[in-house]
């Protein structure tokens, strides 16, 4: 078996394909996500031969729970087509960025749809927009980035470590992506960005946000002004950041925590009751008490009932995963 993973580092000649480009069908070097179930997907170089650990070329053959897939099948298929398995079968489908988060290898801890979702919105991402993004990490909020602001904008990427930084680099290339965005390792917090006056937008996913806060601001398009979002699991680190924001003239200070509520659709029923009916028995109070137990009795055995489909919210819901502060700064008026 040989997995996403063991093919970061292939070198990969001839055509490439590009997460912002739909096509039909699957050619030879694509990144294809295999869907089994809702919670069961895999991401596929699509080769038909790898190098095995011990240096020998072997065919591609991809193992799932129900059973092997040759990956040398699925080139000339459509996306969408159901393909077999050994012991079942599976979907084929286009990569996606929200496929892609759900399935990509984790090399840090990453945000989810929920999450990147508000942050594109807020930031005012569009195509065009030129965005800066610290850390890196596993590349999932940076593949939502690119297809945003495709075709004409670009993503500047920043992490400290190198190593993801490489790998990152490399999955770009891969997925078409590498003329849009820029990768460098960088610590940022201490060395800045290196880029004056040309962002739309910063998105910070550090431990110390408020020491990057100034680069930010020199980042942003002073003649324009832009959006930053701070994103911070702790709430001293929003607090900071805050403090921070507001130092460098930065307004409309808004933090945020997302929660994905969760709500399941059933058939409910109820018991309907007669009330015109019982409210005149128990206004006759000269019937007595022994009457009026005895209506009881009968109204109980003639209730109706009426059943219908609502959404009733879990008992329980995901916890939390950070918290999102977002800031606005205003053009300067004395640039020209």
């Amino acid at each position: 078996m040989v997995n996403f993973f063991d093919l970061v580092w292939f070198d990969l000649d001839g055509k490439i394909m590009t997460f912002n480009t739909f096509r039909d069908v699957i050619e030879e070097n694509d990144t294809v996500i295999l869907y089994v179930s809702f919670n069961t997907m895999y991401p596929i170089m699509v080769t038909p031969t790898v190098v095995n650990k011990k240096g020998s070329i072997v065919e591609n053959v991809f193992q799932t729970s129900y059973g092997a897939l040759k990956v040398k099948d699925l080139i000339g298929q459509k996306f969408g087509t159901k393909v077999q398995l050994s012991n079942g079968y599976a979907y084929v489908l286009f990569p996606t960025p929200e496929l892609w988060t759900k399935t990509l290898p984790h090399r840090t801890q990453i945000l989810y749809a929920t999450d990147i979702s508000f942050i594109l919105l807020q930031l005012e991402a569009k195509p065009g927009s030129i965005v800066i993004e610290s850390g890196t990490g596993s590349g999932s909020l940076s593949h939502s980035f690119l297809r945003t602001i495709a075709p004409s904008g670009h993503l500047h990427t920043f992490d400290f470590h190198q190593q993801r930084v490489e790998l990152a680099a490399e999955e770009f290339r891969q997925h078409g992506l590498g003329e849009m965005v820029t990768v460098k390792q960088r610590d940022v917090c201490r060395d800045g960005f290196d880029l004056d006056g040309v962002a739309d937008a910063v998105f910070l996913d550090l431990p110390h946000p408020w020491d990057a806060i100034p680069h930010a601001k020199k980042a942003l398009n002073s003649s324009k002004g832009g959006r930053i979002c701070s994103f911070s699991p702790c709430l001293e680190q929003v607090q900071k950041a805050i403090v921070k924001m507001r130092e460098e003239g930065f307004v409309e200070i808004t933090t945020v925590e997302c929660l994905l509520r969760e709500f399941q659709v059933r058939k409910i029923t109820l018991p309907l009751y007669d009330h015109q009916k019982e409210s005149q028995e128990y206004d006759n109070e000269s019937e007595g008490s022994s009457k009026r137990r005895k209506s009881e009795e009968e109204s109980a055995s003639n209730n109706l009932e009426t059943s219908f489909v609502t959404g009733v919210p879990l008992t329980t819901m995901p916890g939390h995963t950070g918290f999102l502060t977002f800031a606005t700064l205003h053009p300067d008026l004395s640039v020209k």
